[in-house]
């Protein structure tokens, strides 16, 4: 994309080049005005051919037969690039779509649960829980606000074994699910959420591996407890940055999200 805004910039500059180049030929070969010499510089480069002023000199002949050679191509490559650079912006954004929804599919049915239930095993949780009830007041600067206090909370995991059972039996029916969603490229394009489905997976596996999560020794507890806060911080953001994102362009479905807000213990998806 880049590369295409230089190439666009550098055509645009060339073109500019040949009109004020012909412009000044013409003032100064034929003897026409300044706007005279603009009109004809463009319905030259344009190959209007509207007849009513044309070169009277040799020279000008040869000038107005290098416009269109050199300006017809010119703005052609314009023409191409811009066509082309709104092509690929609307593709953009048709992918960043698809990407939230299949974002949007992957908390309806694995995300939300687990910010539950790693929150809860974070006995500092109160601290970042308050400032995470989203509203559809919140502003940019309020989300702003909430990334930073975020990034500053030190997250912290104490293991519940019946938690971890809980969690080790919910990744595992969900098992199906996440693998699909590795399936879609569109999902991989984005790199916060390619390392949150990473380590989602990778605490599935130790967790599967082991047959009884409720008799391990603690040294194991606190392997288990670095992979989970992993998973959590990685969900935090990535959850609080899907928020932002409904309550930008998807209203109804951030109604429905703000109701099952993983940080509100009395959230509750009937409304009332």
């Amino acid at each position: 994309m880049d590369a295409l805004k230089v190439r666009l910039r550098v055509f645009i500059i060339v073109f500019v080049l040949i009109i004020v180049l012909g412009t000044l030929g013409f003032m100064h070969i034929e003897g026409l005005s300044l706007a005279d010499a603009i009109y004809f510089c463009i319905v030259t480069i344009a190959t209007v051919g509207y007849g009513d002023i044309h070169p009277a000199t040799q020279t000008g002949k040869i000038l107005a037969i290098a416009l269109i050679v050199c300006g017809v191509g010119t703005f052609l490559g314009v023409v191409a690039n811009a066509t082309e650079m709104l092509m690929n912006r609307r593709e953009k954004q048709v992918r960043i779509q698809k990407l939230h929804m299949m974002i949007g599919l992957f908390f309806g049915e694995v995300g939300t649960r687990l910010l539950a239930h790693f929150s809860s095993l974070d006995p500092q949780s109160d601290m970042i829980r308050k400032d995470l009830f989203v509203t559809n007041e919140w502003s940019e600067d309020e989300f702003l606000k909430a990334g930073k206090r975020l990034r500053v909370h030190h997250y912290k995991v104490d293991i519940e074994r019946g938690t971890l059972m809980d969690i080790r039996s919910f990744l595992q029916e969900k098992g199906d699910f996440l693998m699909r969603l590795l399936e879609n490229p569109i999902l991989l394009e984005q790199e916060s959420f390619t390392a949150l489905l990473g380590a989602v997976f990778h605490l599935r596996e130790e967790l599967l591996y082991r047959d009884d999560v409720t008799q391990l020794p603690d040294t194991d507890y606190a392997h288990l407890a670095i992979d989970i806060r992993r998973a959590y911080i990685l969900l935090v953001h990535q959850w609080l940055g899907y928020m932002k994102y409904l309550r930008n362009n998807y209203p109804y479905l951030f109604s429905l999200a703000m109701r099952t807000n993983p940080f509100d213990r009395e959230a509750s998806p009937i409304v009332k």
